[in-house]
């Protein structure tokens, strides 16, 4: 987290973001049954998770399992919990396609602020970082990706689609209106 806190200043994926990700896979593994040693793997993967930004934006995923690769077995990690976490942060690669419980936690907490109140402070900062990449150009083009995202996006636990679903719409609703 030092090293994050030290060269990761993105407008969005930064330590602030990081730690809302920590958070809410801690808070979602809980709801979901996920404890010992799990849930330090999970916690684990949400640390390191977009920390391939360090380097570039393209394929962050890859550089954040090789990060894992690198640094974890100096904490005692093995190779199979290694390979574990590195299957959890593929899963936050879009479009999300996780293959365990933990991944599908991982990949709901990253974008559980989807279906919160703080979805346009958040949003807002996403969309300074694209600006910034040139990935959109206005915020008509923003909103428009956000209408789609918000189409296409679902949770994957149980505990997400109840504690999420119902305010992602009306956050998918709000976008809409913007755009007529």
């Amino acid at each position: 987290m030092e090293r994050l806190e030290q060269e990761l200043h993105l407008p969005y994926h930064n330590t602030d973001h990081i730690r809302d990700v920590i958070r809410c896979a801690r808070e979602i593994g809980e709801r979901e049954g996920v404890t010992g040693d799990d849930l330090v793997l999970l916690q684990t993967a949400a640390l390191l998770h977009d920390a391939g930004f360090l380097f570039s934006a393209k394929d962050h995923e890859e550089r954040s399992c090789e990060l894992a690769a690198d640094y974890l077995p100096r904490y005692g990690y093995s190779e199979s919990s290694v390979a574990e976490i590195q299957a959890m942060i593929r899963a936050t690669r879009l479009p999300q396609q996780p293959k365990s419980l933990c991944a599908e936690i991982l990949a709901d907490a990253d974008l559980d602020y989807l279906g919160r109140d703080d979805f346009f402070t958040i949003g807002n900062r996403l969309f300074q970082e694209l600006l910034d990449y040139g990935t959109v150009k206005n915020e008509d083009e923003w909103n428009l990706l956000q209408k789609e995202f918000l189409e296409e996006h679902h949770y994957f636990t149980a505990t997400s689609q109840k504690r999420r679903n119902q305010k992602k719409a009306q956050n998918l609703e709000f976008v809409r209106s913007k755009l007529s």
